[in-house]
């Protein structure tokens, strides 16, 4: 029978201990101590897996069965995995307590889903450069990151204030038309989160939902198609947090500017599996320009939605609105070669009508994927979708001035015409690619192949009506005068001068006046139908980062098929085509923990239909039965040298380059009729360049630059022009903007200071070698002060702090772009 009592608690002893609970539980974290629900908690024993999530408050229980060592790993989307060794016992509980994970945005695959959470003047990562995440230290070819910390710094509200301290990168207008290494932009539209778009360059994009702008210099048509050989502006937009964020800023401002944002974010869920973000902004402004009305609105909702580890997903819109004045610039008196004075008229002078105006209006749906099957396969692919229109009533110069009674120039009276224009665009963009990640011995291989489409479509219902040139006395108009003809023509008498009587009477600059224009009085004598027209890219390319030890190289091959249909599904349609293969080799070696050295070439590619949008006679193609692409196409090549460094743990990072741009085929206006295209044959840069960027202490955080280009003309129909400097490149510029902030002195916490400056040496116009826009250096300052226990933030921004009188860029005689005089703006930010 004591046998029997004995087997029987055995048994039961048995049973218990087999189903004993051996508990680990603790709690995860990112770095500021909040908790990140959602995380994989892992345990793995002999190739059994036994795993759970956190929940909403970042806490987990995981329940074993076996004692042993275990492998215990952490990993969540955005931050790095964090594992550990843990060995457990029976019958007992493992409280790990707080597990921090710290956060690494580069490791998010191919397409950003959620925001970067870091707050420095520099980011260390790319996506763009090369469709998948990548360590810029570790990419062979220059890269430029602006964050949104440097944005808010400076109040760059738009993209022209936000790259001015890239190296080598010079605004040349008003515009969204900038000059990178010596090569000014052809492409029209803008790159946004690595996608093409197409709109006119003439208002610049503001940067409210942006989250950090990239500047690639060099050719770049192996990631983003046709792009210019300088360089290409990539904008990034803000992408969701995880963490419950929100933000709203007012300003005012000198020339009667008002301006207000917001920022939105946090998850939707308790899981944090949604997430969402809100960015608006709504400015009302005028100018130091006469006339000029500079109003924007922007409405851009993005949602994210991660319900695992291996899946995300995102959606974004973007809702633009900006209504205005096209500014042509200001005009001067002509003068003879090298006697020409740029202050002979005032920078404010707009030779516009007080009626003209200005109107855009921009749609763009996003969508992005990223899918992660296993450690070593992913998939990821994104659609955008654009709608772009505009609506122009001005009066413009005719880029000449109006001639007397012999067709001789009168340089103080700039020849008009008046323009009305409306035209539609949609713009289809998708890519997806597939990663692989794979070990041979030593070889660490990073496989990427894919497909791209651009799809831009110019639909129908697209006109432009002008009145131009000088009145006939049959009730007509020419659009040129013939002295040979002149008693065909009516005359009038101006400042003196006997003149053939102008269509749209010419702009005084002896006598300037800016009116309302009675405008059926004009002779509408240039009326098109802007015809619809249909280009498409398909491409393919495959890509190899290759890693051994300390040597990463990056390989890449692109083959391109471009297709411009013009006057699409009409009777007169005709379709041009190109096609290319574009290849890239870097090669980047780690000399130490903290420096990297790297050398590339690459190939650049760009269809001329796509080159000819914003050069002064792109309208010849609006009614033109031809496309650019009949040309053959701008063909490009980059041969770069460098190296990138970082200090203090990386809160300090500066690079440097050595590099050659070669181009040809250069696609300019004909000699004998500037309505008519021409290939100039070759031109070359050779510069040098250097960035710093992040924090030299902990309170004092910097951005500076400095380029040297040598742009020359190397082939051209015009034998005099061989060797000669290239328009709008400067060949020394140089800039910089600093923070500091009072943090040891208590009687100074929450206050600081800001400083920076910008240098550009001359420029020759766009249009005419004969004056020079002249070197400028103008200072900036700022004042921030955030209360002790606040969540509001003031800061005044004082621009050109000495009031000095420059110019960006010209392009002739009656089209300067002078730089604003001294202004002021005052923001109030408040976070809660």
């Amino acid at each position: 029978m004591k046998i029997k009592y004995l087997l029987f608690f055995a048994l039961i002893g048995f049973i218990s201990h087999s189903y004993a609970q051996i508990k680990v539980e603790g709690s995860v974290q990112d770095t500021e101590g909040e908790a990140l629900p959602g995380v994989t908690v892992s345990l793995k024993k002999e190739g059994k897996l036994k795993g759970t999530t956190t929940d909403k408050d970042g806490d987990f229980t995981i329940s074993l069965k076996k004692e042993g060592i275990y492998q215990l790993e952490f990993s969540y989307i955005g931050y790095e995995s964090y594992q550990q060794t843990l060995e457990v016992s029976s019958d007992e509980t493992y409280n790990l307590g707080s597990i921090q994970l710290k956060e690494k945005s580069y490791e998010l695959q191919n397409v950003e889903i959620i925001g970067r959470v870091q707050q420095n003047y520099t980011s260390d990562y790319s996506f763009s450069a090369t469709k998948t995440g990548i360590k810029n230290k570790e990419l062979p070819q220059s890269l430029a990151p602006i964050t949104k910390e440097l944005i808010k710094d400076t109040q760059a509200f738009q993209v022209a204030d936000a790259v001015k301290t890239v190296s080598g990168v010079s605004n040349s207008s008003f515009y969204n038309d900038f000059n990178i290494r010596g090569i000014s932009q052809n492409e029209s539209g803008q790159i946004l989160n690595g996608m093409r778009t197409r709109q006119f360059f003439f208002l610049q994009p503001i940067t409210s939902n942006i989250e950090r702008i990239e500047v690639l210099k060099g050719p770049a048509a192996v990631t983003f198609s046709s792009v210019d050989p300088g360089g290409t502006i990539n904008m990034v937009t803000k992408k969701p947090l995880t963490k419950d964020r929100k933000e709203i800023s007012l300003s005012v401002g000198s020339f009667s500017t008002m301006r207000g944002t917001l920022d939105f974010t946090g998850p939707i869920d308790d899981d944090k599996k949604l997430l969402y973000r809100l960015n608006a902004a709504v400015q009302k402004a005028q100018s130091f320009r006469d006339l000029v009305r500079n109003n924007a609105l922007l409405i851009s909702p993005s949602i994210s939605y991660i319900p695992n580890e291996s899946t995300a997903i995102n959606v974004e819109m973007i809702y633009s609105n900006n209504t205005g004045n096209l500014d042509r610039g200001q005009p001067i008196f002509g003068a003879e070669p090298g006697l020409t004075d740029l202050n002979s008229t005032p920078i404010s002078l707009n030779l516009g009508a007080t009626n003209d105006y200005f109107k855009s209006e921009q749609w763009i749906m996003t969508t992005s994927l990223s899918k992660k099957f296993s450690d070593k396969v992913s998939f990821n692919a994104a659609y955008m979708k654009q709608t772009w229109q505009e609506d122009l009533e001005e009066h413009r110069t005719e880029n000449k001035f109006a001639v007397d009674s012999e067709g001789n120039p009168l340089d103080d009276l700039v020849a008009m015409r008046f323009v009305q224009r409306q035209q539609f665009w949609d713009v289809d963009n998708a890519n997806a690619y597939i990663k692989v990640n794979l070990k041979t011995g030593g070889l660490d291989h990073k496989l990427l192949a894919g497909y791209d489409l651009h799809r831009w479509h110019r639909t129908n219902g697209g006109g432009q009506n002008a009145a131009r040139g000088y009145l006939l006395k049959d009730g007509t108009a020419a659009i040129n005068y013939d002295p040979a003809r002149a008693n065909d023509f009516e005359t009038i008498e101006v400042n003196g001068v006997q003149m053939p009587k102008p269509n749209v009477s010419p702009f005084n600059l002896r006598n300037p006046e800016n009116t309302i224009k009675y405008t059926n009085a004009y002779i509408v004598n240039s009326v098109y139908a802007i015809p619809a027209n249909l280009s498409i890219t398909d491409a393919i390319y495959i890509q190899e980062q290759l890693k051994f030890g300390k040597l990463t190289a990056l390989l890449n091959a692109r083959y391109e098929w471009f297709r411009d249909m013009t006057s699409y599904n009409l009777q007169d349609e005709k379709t041009f085509k190109n096609m290319a293969f574009i290849p890239r080799v870097g090669l980047s070696y780690a000399a130490s923990d903290n420096i990297n050295v790297y050398a590339t070439y690459l190939e650049g590619y760009q269809p001329q239909s796509n080159t000819v949008d914003i050069m002064p006679n792109t309208e010849a193609f609006f009614w033109s039965p031809n496309s650019a692409a009949q040309f053959d196409p701008l063909i490009s090549d980059l041969k770069e040298v460098g190296a990138k460094t970082n200090f203090f743990n990386n809160d300090l990072t500066m690079s440097m380059a050595i590099y050659e741009i070669n181009q040809k085929n250069v696609l300019v206006p004909s000699v004998e009729d500037p309505d008519r295209f021409t290939q100039r044959g070759a031109d070359r840069s050779r510069g040098v360049e250097w960035d710093m960027a992040g924090y030299i202490l902990p309170n004092l955080r910097v951005n500076a630059s400095y380029s040297y280009v040598r742009a020359q003309i190397m082939k051209s129909d015009k034998p005099e022009l061989i060797g000669k400097r290239k328009e709008n490149a400067p060949e020394h510029s140089a800039a910089f903007w600093g923070r500091y902030d009072f943090i040891n002195n208590t009687s100074l916490k929450g206050l600081g200071i800001g400083f920076g400056g910008k240098y550009s040496g001359d420029k020759l116009p766009v249009n005419t070698r004969d004056f020079t826009i002249p070197a400028y250096t103008v200072f900036d300052a700022a004042i921030y002060y955030e209360p002790a226990d606040s969540n509001l933030q003031l800061m005044v921004k004082l621009n050109n702090v000495f009031n000095k009188t420059y110019w960006l860029g010209a392009f002739n005689y009656t089209r300067l772009f002078p730089g604003a005089p001294r202004n002021a703006l005052l923001t109030a930010t408040y976070r809660f």
